[in-house]
C-alpha cells in the first residue's frame, strides 16, 4: 500500500492531516473531561481551562524538546518539529500550574485528564500517519505501507543514511520501501488504553490512581513500539531517547500508585465545585 500526505488548501492556507488531527485530539480531550465533570456534578468550565493550558504548554514543550534533540533552533518557527514526550511534559506542566492557580487539587486534575490523554494520543498518531511521519522499519508484512513523500520518504537511501538500517544488497537507493505503519499500531493500542481507563474511572480506586495507570500503559506501549520504529537517536546502546524516557514515565506511574494509596479523597475546591475562583 502506498500512502501520500493528506493536505488541502483553503485559499492561501495549507491544512495538513496532522494539524487537523491535533485539533480534533484537543477538542476530543476537552469533551471527555467535560463529560466526566458533568457526571460528577462538577463545573464543566475546568475542561476548557485544562485544554487551553495543554495546547499552549504542549506545543511549547514539543518544540523545545525537538530543538534540544536536534540542535535545530530554526525549528522553533517552523510548522514541523514536534516531539510527543516534550509535548506531554510541557502540557502537563501547564495544566498543573493552571490548576494550582485555580486552587484545583492536583489529584483531581490527574483523575480527569487520564482517559482524555489516551484518546488524544491515539488521534494524534493518526495525524502522524496522515502526514507520513514517525513510521517503522522495513517489513514484508501484508499491511506494510510505502511513504514516497514521507517525512522523510521511506526510501532505501534514507533507511541506511538517516536511520542506520541495512537494506538488501543491490537495492536502488531511490527505492521506496514498505515499512511498519507504527503510527497505526500506536493509535490502536492507545484507543484500547482509553477504553480501559474510561471503564475504570467509575471504580473504587483512589482519586488520581487512574493517572498512574495511564503513565504505566503509555510508557510500556512507547517502549515496545520504538523497537519497530525507524529512528536515528540511539542513546544508550540499542535504546532510543524515547525508550529511556519511557522507563521514567513507567516509574512515575508506579510512584503515583504509591502516593495515592490509602489517601482519602481530596477536597474538590471552590473552582472545581462552582466554576468561580475562591475569594
Amino acid at each position: 500500500m502506498t500512502i501520500y500526505p493528506f493536505v488541502f488548501h483553503l485559499g492561501p492556507l495549507e491544512i495538513t492531516g496532522y494539524g487537523l488531527m491535533m485539533m480534533v485530539a484537543f477538542l476530543m480531550g476537552g469533551w471527555l473531561v467535560a463529560i466526566e465533570l458533568k457526571r460528577r456534578g462538577l463545573s464543566e468550565d475546568y475542561a476548557a481551562d485544562m485544554i487551553a493550558a495543554a495546547v499552549i504548554g504542549g506545543i511549547v514543550g514539543a518544540k523545545l524538546w525537538y530543538v534540544a534533540l536536534t540542535q535545530d533552533t530554526g525549528a522553533l518557527l517552523s510548522r514541523g518539529g514536534l516531539v510527543w514526550y516534550g509535548g506531554f511534559i510541557g502540557g502537563a506542566a501547564a495544566v498543573i500550574l493552571n490548576g494550582w492557580r485555580l486552587k484545583v487539587p492536583l489529584r483531581w486534575t490527574m483523575q480527569l485528564g487520564a482517559p482524555a490523554l489516551a484518546a488524544a494520543y491515539a488521534l494524534g498518531r493518526i495525524g502522524c500517519f496522515l502526514v507520513n511521519d514517525d513510521y517503522g522499519r522495513p517489513t514484508d508484512l501484508p499491511w506494510a505501507v510505502r511513504f514516497p513523500e514521507g517525512l522523510p520518504p521511506s526510501t532505501a537511501a534514507n533507511m541506511e543514511q538517516l536511520f542506520g538500517i541495512p537494506v538488501p544488497p543491490g537495492t536502488v537507493p531511490s527505492t521506496v520501501l514498505a515499512v511498519h505503519p507504527t503510527q497505526i499500531y500506536e493509535a490502536v493500542l492507545m484507543l484500547a488504553a482509553f477504553m480501559l481507563l474510561w471503564s475504570l474511572r467509575k471504580g473504587g480506586h483512589p482519586i488520581g490512581w487512574i493517572f498512574g495507570l495511564y503513565l504505566v500503559i503509555a510508557g510500556i506501549e512507547r517502549f515496545l513500539i520504538e523497537i519497530l520504529r525507524a529512528k536515528d537517536d540511539r542513546f544508550l546502546g540499542p535504546f532510543t531517547v524515547a525508550q529511556i524516557t519511557s522507563v521514567f514515565v513507567i516509574g512515575a506511574g508506579i510512584w503515583v500508585w504509591v502516593w495515592v494509596r490509602g489517601r482519602p479523597e481530596p477536597e474538590r475546591g471552590t473552582y472545581l465545585t462552582t466554576g468561580r475562583n475562591a475569594t
